[in-house]
């Protein structure tokens, strides 16, 4: 049975991965879509790679040392364009990330997000199944001009529209012992509000030199990292004063978890101003741990959450404080996070990452009494 169930295993991995296909560099992209290149330039898909990625690298070299791996099977989402991902991937070989390799940098690349025709489903994670024309691509329209570049007409795609383009990478991903590491909840039906609404919307400048318009998509992916303060309409902050306390209520208005990633902590800072003088009173921390034999543990050792207090989807939270407050009193609050919570920086070998131990302010809101 155990023989036979790795031979299924193997088959998937092959077939799943939709092997391995060449693809054009990001940089050929760069004349006609100038801004565009420049936006996706300065992204995490761009930089998700172990030598551009502190964080990504801590964790991956921890994996690593801990396992004994010699495949970096982080491969299928952070490096997909990679010439020798099915090497990466099947049980029965051995290929790491070697960042001397073109094909490896180029991450995820623009190439690679707009071969997507589809996505095929699986209880551990999704697949993006790619078009096995190299200069073909998908978009959210039916581009009317035949590009000098493009090998076809730029086909419209609905999953570019839905927003379910992302989720061959961003729907969930499940660790050998079957626990969900991180899920955005995504969905098929969603309409409205999804990934490329949220996380990519629209911006002034226009997407090609070659036809002319006043918006694109924007391409630096809103996110925890970088741009996030173009989604702070999606979460709502107000106050509710009662005689001896007052409750701040958080209104995630999103299909997921504020954040989604175990790894991250938000905290909710609040700050009374009374006569010239602030008060701090205790921050709010909202976390998820996730750990083994009741003790906290990497992503791939981990087969429960320990504790979960991030808010959740559609979640309205309240936090409450024992603090009467008087008359012109003002309440500054402060929401954000930390990529890394300080409590790993240590056991990641992150201290002196600006980016694992800074905290990123979020939204700011001052309420007058």
């Amino acid at each position: 049975m155990k023989k036979l169930s790795l031979f299924l295993s193997i088959i998937v991995a092959v077939f799943a991965n939709d092997a391995v296909h060449e693809f054009a560099p990001s940089k050929d992209c760069q004349k006609c879509h100038a801004q565009i290149y420049d936006e996706f330039y300065g992204s995490l898909h761009a930089n998700a790679t172990p030598d551009k990625d502190a964080i990504h690298k801590a964790v991956w070299d921890k994996q690593v040392a801990m396992t004994k791996s010699e495949q970096y099977s982080c491969g299928k989402c952070h490096t997909p364009t990679a010439d020798n991902l099915d090497k990466m991937l099947l049980p029965t070989q051995k290929a790491m990330f070697d960042a001397n390799n073109s094909t490896h940098q180029e991450a995820i690349s623009c190439a690679y997000c707009h071969r997507i025709e589809g996505i095929e489903k699986h209880k551990q994670s999704n697949t993006n199944i790619i078009s096995k024309e190299k200069k073909s691509y998908y978009g959210s329209t039916r581009s009317s001009l035949n590009s000098p570049y493009h090998k076809i007409i730029t086909d419209e795609n609905i999953n570019f529209k839905n927003g379910n383009v992302c989720i061959g990478c961003h729907s969930h991903n499940l660790n050998k012992a079957g626990l969900n590491l991180c899920s955005t909840n995504v969905n098929d039906e969603m309409s409205q509000a999804n990934c490329v609404s949220c996380h990519m919307p629209k911006v002034e400048g226009s997407f090609s030199s070659i036809i002319e318009t006043k918006t694109h998509s924007f391409h630096g992916f809103a996110g925890a990292h970088y741009h996030s303060d173009m989604l702070k309409e999606y979460v709502n902050i107000s106050i509710l004063r009662n005689i001896d306390h007052f409750i701040i209520n958080i209104d995630n208005r999103t299909s997921h978890a504020l954040l989604l990633h175990p790894m991250r902590m938000a905290v909710l800072k609040i700050n009374v101003i009374r006569e010239g003088k602030t008060i701090k009173l205790e921050d709010e921390v909202f976390i998820r741990v996730i750990g083994k034999d009741g003790k906290p543990s990497m992503p791939w050792v981990a087969d429960t959450t320990l504790k979960d207090t991030m808010i959740g989807a559609n979640e309205k939270r309240e936090v409450k404080r024992e603090f009467k407050l008087q008359k012109e009193d003002k309440v500054n609050v402060v929401l954000g996070w930390f990529l890394v919570n300080p409590k790993v920086l240590e056991t990641l070998g992150l201290e002196k990452e600006k980016v694992a131990k800074e905290f990123k302010v979020f939204k700011k809101q001052s309420f007058n009494f």
